[in-house]
């Protein structure tokens, strides 16, 4: 567990294969600076090396998961401040890795911050969420992936609407749009995104990986593509140990004992 200070991000490693990574700006409502996303990709980077970590949860705490990219570096720096190759390689850690991540969203999530919870796997969202993508109204758009990655989740009507009005939507519009997996009451939106993260860490991370690269590649890949990438997945799975356990412990009535081999 990380203390409470001056780290943009507070990592809880207490829990068995399951990590929180709290964002934690609150004067700045998590605004997502250089630095903050610097750290997150490094904690991300920690726990792919761990190679015990089977989720990651990220929430922005009880309020605010994240207001977008931090104004004021851009203001100070202009486009270099979200155009910079450290910038890059740190979203693509995040976008890259075969570690489930789930986002818990409470209170806003725009800009930035809404495309760090479009990068996770899963989204729960509270009563209170709001997202959206609102550069517009500072006379730019998004900027790190919100105009190809919110198309492929709503469509091309609704990410247009939402890109070129700058307006938000809340939680339940956000469920009708895919934009969230569930809505649950404020005060249970991290613990139940725990509760799913507790959930898929009882699986081998080896099968995590796999099934999530599958799914993920469909966004880029044709069905014919993506079913060939799912084949070669299942085929990689089967050479492992624990896709050996998994098929003893069901003919054995027991709970497989995953090592991620």
């Amino acid at each position: 567990m990380v203390a409470e200070g001056t780290s943009p991000v507070l990592a809880d490693t207490s829990r068995d294969k399951v990590w929180l990574l709290r964002l934690n700006r609150p004067d700045k409502r998590n605004a997502i600076s250089n630095e903050m996303l610097q750290v997150l990709a490094d904690q991300v980077r920690f726990a792919e090396q761990s190679q015990h970590v089977r989720c990651i949860v990220i929430s922005g705490g009880e309020t605010c998961f994240s207001a977008g990219a931090d104004i004021k570096e851009m203001r100070d720096a202009g486009i270099e401040a979200i155009q910079n190759r450290s910038r890059s390689e740190n979203w693509t850690v995040l976008e890259t890795t075969r570690i489930p991540m789930i986002a818990a969203v409470n209170g806003i999530c725009l800009g930035g911050g809404h495309e760090l919870a479009m990068l996770c796997d899963i989204v729960i969202a509270s009563n209170t969420a709001v997202f959206g993508q609102p550069e517009i109204k500072l006379g730019h758009i998004p900027g790190d992936g919100a105009t190809q990655r919110l198309r492929r989740i709503v469509g091309k009507y609704a990410a247009m609407q939402m890109i070129l009005t700058g307006e938000t939507v809340d939680a339940q519009q956000a469920l009708k749009l895919g934009l969230a997996a569930e809505v649950v009451a404020a005060e249970n939106s991290e613990d139940r995104a725990l509760e799913i993260a507790s959930l898929i860490a009882r699986h081998s991370l080896k099968a995590l990986g796999f099934a999530k690269d599958a799914v993920r590649a469909s966004d880029e890949l044709s069905l014919s593509a993506g079913l060939e990438r799912e084949r070669r997945n299942i085929a990689l799975a089967f050479t492992t140990k624990d896709q050996s356990e998994g098929m003893s412990a069901f003919f054995e009535k027991r709970q497989p004992e995953f090592k991620d081999e």
